[in-house]
């Protein structure tokens, strides 16, 4: 290793490591003088290129630390969270947003395959192609606000939690690769008598076909390195819990008045509250069953929807059916939610 090599690597102890969270929330993310090499993340990029290797694939993603998880449109590399550089930043983000996406060695690779598909996407415009849109969809078809998927459909993959295949084309392609890409993977069994099944096969062929072809999309660039992000820590992390309700007393309003109507012309309806009171012991016993939790667990998280659609004054779609399918698939994802929360707390 040369010495401007070593020059470049961000010390083993930076100062700001031992500052309390305190001070170290007044920091601004351009002056943490952040880099990937040296750090943890170095070693599952070389592994995530091995992967890519023994797979026979040409193409591989560049790399860059930002504010989170991401690739660009259009640009056939990959985000890196800046906390991922530092064990400190990791216990930072982790009391700040009760988890830290990435932050274990299994978690951290099931998410840079996932990442990869999107990248490589990028790098071929696969999406372009009319076999990638019979199967996945079109890649133009707006990212729902809250999605609620299908714990039980066989018709996507399952990589990340939550069941993120379903949320939109583009994560359906990348959840597939990322499952296709996984050493000593056994989709083709596990995925047996399964319409996903069409789609890895479809991802095998695809691979094989531009392994060993030039990406005609191969910039280098990064969108918002850290090194530009000059928001302090606190507004960083003010931004994201507001993103994502981590402060908001109401969590099941949002997600509530999606499901269910407060617009007068739907006054006549059925109150959502007496709904739910009716169709309570099927949805314990289907999402409890789901998630193998026990009824207790499930049912206060139900007793907190009814009780905030009675106070948001909710009443029924049309679409009994489907309103019951959405509560059960909302319920479940609730569940599961909640008790990541709980195991992540105490572990803080």
């Amino acid at each position: 290793m040369t010495s401007n090599n070593r020059a470049r690597k961000m010390p083993a102890r930076p100062r700001w490591s031992r500052w309390p969270a305190e001070r170290l929330l007044q920091a601004r993310l351009c002056d943490l003088d952040l880099r990937l090499k040296g750090t943890m993340m170095e070693e599952r990029i070389q592994f995530l290129q091995a992967e890519l290797e023994r797979r026979g694939l040409r193409f591989r993603p560049h790399f860059w630390l930002s504010d989170e998880w991401f690739s660009p449109g259009g640009v056939p590399g990959i985000s890196i969270p800046f906390y991922l550089a530092h064990p400190r930043l990791v216990r930072l983000e982790s009391n700040q947003m009760l988890e830290a996406e990435g932050a274990s060695r299994s978690w951290c690779m099931r998410i840079l395959r996932h990442e990869t598909g999107h990248a490589i996407d990028h790098a071929y415009r696969l999406r372009r192609r009319r076999r990638w849109q019979q199967l996945f969809g079109h890649s133009s078809q707006p990212y729902p606000t809250i999605y609620r998927p299908r714990p039980f459909s066989r018709h996507y993959v399952h990589n990340l939690d939550s069941w993120y295949a379903q949320s939109h084309p583009d994560e359906d392609f990348a959840e597939t690769f990322a499952v296709w890409l996984t050493p000593r993977a056994v989709w083709r069994r596990q995925y047996l008598g399964w319409p996903a099944l069409a789609k890895l096969e479809y991802v095998e062929e695809l691979m094989a076909e531009i392994s060993q072809q030039t990406p005609p999309v191969r910039t280098r660039r990064q969108v918002d390195p850290v090194s530009r992000l000059r928001k302090t820590l606190a507004e960083h992390y003010q931004e994201r819990r507001l993103r994502y309700g981590i402060d908001d007393p109401t969590p099941h309003d949002r997600q509530l008045k999606e499901l269910f109507s407060d617009e007068p012309r739907h006054a006549h309806r059925e109150a959502a509250s007496v709904f739910l009171r009716q169709v309570r012991p099927e949805a314990l016993e289907t999402v409890c069953r789901w998630t193998g939790q026990p009824s207790y667990t499930v049912d206060q998280i139900l007793k907190e929807m009814i009780s905030r659609c009675r106070k948001l004054r909710l009443r029924l779609r049309p679409g009994r059916t489907q309103a019951r399918e959405d509560l059960i698939a909302l319920l479940t994802m609730k569940t599961v939610h909640d008790l990541q929360r709980a195991r992540l707390r105490l572990t803080l």
